[in-house]
C-alpha cells in the first residue's frame, strides 16, 4: 500500500515541475511587462534581474505553503487516502487549465486557479463522504475552512479594486512631478522618487515579509522589526544619495535604475506569493505521506490528516530547486512571450489594433472619469487647470515614442512595478495568496487611465479620445 501512495507522491512532484513551467509561462508577464514595454534595458539584462528576483523570492515563500495544507479545507476531517485524491485532482486540473490559457496567449490567475481547484476538489470529496455516511448536506461546512477561504477570495477580489485605484492615484501624482517630458525633470525628482520607491519596497518585502523567510532566524526577524524606522530612514536617505550621485557623475537616467529595481522586487514578490500555487499541493502530499509512513495505522482510509494543521517549515533546498525550474522556464518558454505580448498590447500608451473589444464597464469608467474632470475644471482656477494640462502634454513624448518604439515610458513603468510589488508583498506578509496577474494587470490599467490613455472604444490603447479632450472638457 505504501508503494501505491509513494507513486502518487512521485506523480505529484512530476506535476509540480509541469505546473511550475506552465505557471511561470503564464505569470512571467507580471514582472517582465513594464521593463520590456519601456525598453529600460536590453532583454537579457531584464531577464537576469528577474531571475535573481525569483531565486531570492522563493526563500520568502515558506509561510505561504500553509494555504495548500489548511487554507481551504480542514485536513483533520479527511483521511490520508481521501486527501491524496484531492491533491492529485487539483494538480491535474491546474496543469490542463493553465496550459490551455497559455496556448491562447491569455494571462490568467494561477492563484485563483489553485484556490478554486482546492475548494472544488475538497467539496467533491466531502459530498462523497457525506452521502456515504448518511450525513446531512448541512455538515458540508464542517469540512471546508470557509472563514479562511472567504478571506482569500475576498482578498483577491478586493486587491483588484485597490490595485486599480492605487495605481491610478500614484501615477497621477508621479506624472504631475515628472510630466511626459521626463528627460528634463528626472534630474530634479528622480533621486527622491527612487529613494521613496526602494524604501517602500524594502519595507513591504523585507520587513513585512521577514517572518515568511526560510533562512532568517527568529532573532533576525525580531531585530528587523525592532529597527524598522531606522532601516527605512537610512534606506530613503542612502538610496536617494546613491541615485543622485549616479545621476550627476555618470549621467545615468535613474528612472532606468528604478525600473530594474522594481523588476527585481516584483519578481521576488511574485515568487514569494505564487510559489505555493505550483508546489504547495505536492509538498502537502509529501508531508501527508510522511505522516502515513510514520504512523502505526496501516489503512489509509483510517488515518486522519490532523498533522497537516501543525506549522511546517519548507526546506530552503526545495524552494531553491523550484526557483531554478522557474528561472529555466522564464528563459526558454515561448508561451511566456505570447502572454507578455498580449499584456503589452493592452497597456500601451497609444492607439492600435485591439485584440479584445471594449466593454460596458470600460466605457462607463471613461465617462465617469470625464465627468469628474469637468467637476474639477469648475472648481479649480483656470491657471491651475492649464498648468495641470501642461504636465500631461504628450506632443514631445509621442515623437520619442514613435522613434524608440516603446509601449509606454519609464515613469509609468516604474509606478507599475513599485505599486504592484508593494501590494503583492503586503498580501504575502498577511499570508493571503493574491493574484499577481490581477494585481499587476489592474495597476497597469490604473496607470494608463491616469496617463489619459483610455478611449471609449479600446480597452488598452486609449490615447486618442483623451488626447482630444485634453481634460479641458469644453
Amino acid at each position: 500500500m505504501e508503494t501505491y501512495y509513494l507513486i502518487i507522491v512521485v506523480v505529484l512532484f512530476v506535476f509540480a515541475i509541469s505546473d511550475l513551467i506552465v505557471g511561470v509561462s503564464n505569470d512571467a508577464v507580471n514582472f517582465l511587462n513594464s521593463a520590456l514595454g519601456s525598453k529600460a534595458a536590453p532583454i537579457k539584462i531584464v531577464m537576469i534581474i528577474a531571475a535573481l528576483g525569483i531565486l531570492v523570492g522563493v526563500t520568502f515563500s515558506s509561510g505561504m505553503m500553509e494555504v495548500a495544507r489548511k487554507g481551504i479545507f480542514h485536513p483533520d476531517k479527511f483521511y490520508f487516502g481521501e486527501i491524496m485524491i484531492i491533491f492529485l485532482a487539483v494538480m491535474m486540473t491546474d496543469i490542463i487549465l493553465l496550459d490551455i490559457f497559455n496556448t491562447l496567449g491569455l494571462p490568467t490567475s494561477t492563484t485563483v486557479s489553485i484556490v478554486f481547484e482546492l475548494l472544488g476538489a475538497a467539496v467533491a470529496v466531502s459530498i462523497i463522504k457525506i452521502t456515504g455516511s448518511g450525513e446531512s448536506m448541512e455538515n458540508l461546512t464542517s469540512y471546508i475552512n470557509s472563514g479562511k477561504a472567504l478571506a482569500i477570495i475576498s482578498g483577491i477580489l478586493l486587491s483588484v479594486v485597490i490595485a486599480f485605484a492605487v495605481g491610478a492615484i500614484i501615477q497621477y501624482i508621479v506624472r504631475l512631478a515628472f510630466s511626459f517630458d521626463y528627460e528634463k525633470t528626472y534630474k530634479y525628482f528622480g533621486a527622491v522618487w527612487g529613494g521613496f520607491a526602494i524604501s517602500a519596497i524594502t519595507y513591504f518585502i523585507l520587513i513585512k515579509g521577514a517572518k515568511g523567510s526560510s533562512f532568517l532566524t527568529p532573532q533576525s526577524v525580531e531585530w528587523i522589526k525592532a529597527h524598522t524606522l531606522w532601516i527605512l530612514m537610512f534606506s530613503f536617505i542612502g538610496w536617494g544619495l546613491i541615485l543622485e550621485f549616479i545621476m550627476r557623475i555618470f549621467k545615468v537616467n535613474v528612472l532606468k535604475i528604478i525600473v530594474l529595481v522594481g523588476t527585481f522586487a516584483l519578481a521576488m514578490a511574485f515568487a514569494g506569493n505564487d510559489l505555493v500555487n505550483f508546489i504547495g499541493v505536492p509538498l502537502a502530499g509529501f508531508e501527508s505521506f510522511k505522516s502515513f509512513t510514520a504512523s502505526t495505522v496501516t489503512d489509509p482510509g483510517l488515518l486522519s490528516m490532523e498533522s497537516l494543521k501543525a506549522p511546517m517549515q519548507t526546506p530552503t533546498v526545495l524552494l531553491l530547486l523550484a526557483g531554478l525550474v522557474m528561472v529555466g522556464t522564464l528563459w526558454f518558454s515561448r508561451k511566456a512571450r505570447s502572454v507578455t505580448k498580449t499584456t503589452l498590447d493592452l497597456s500601451r500608451q497609444d492607439e492600435g489594433k485591439e485584440r479584445f473589444e471594449s466593454s460596458i464597464v470600460a466605457r462607463h469608467l471613461v465617462r465617469n472619469t470625464v465627468a469628474l474632470a469637468k467637476i474639477f475644471k469648475l472648481v479649480l482656477p483656470t491657471r491651475v487647470s492649464e498648468g495641470l494640462n501642461k504636465r500631461f502634454d504628450q506632443s514631445e513624448y509621442k515623437k520619442r515614442r514613435d522613434k524608440e518604439g516603446i509601449s509606454f515610458d519609464m515613469v509609468r513603468a516604474s509606478v507599475n512595478l513599485v505599486v504592484a510589488s508593494i501590494l503583492v508583498a503586503f498580501g504575502t506578509s498577511l499570508k493571503l495568496p493574491l493574484s499577481t496577474t490581477y494585481v499587476t494587470f489592474m495597476v497597469a490599467m490604473g496607470t494608463s487611465l491616469a496617463d489619459r490613455a483610455w478611449g471609449r472604444e479600446s480597452p488598452g490603447g486609449w490615447a486618442e479620445y483623451f488626447g482630444k479632450l485634453q481634460y479641458n472638457c469644453n
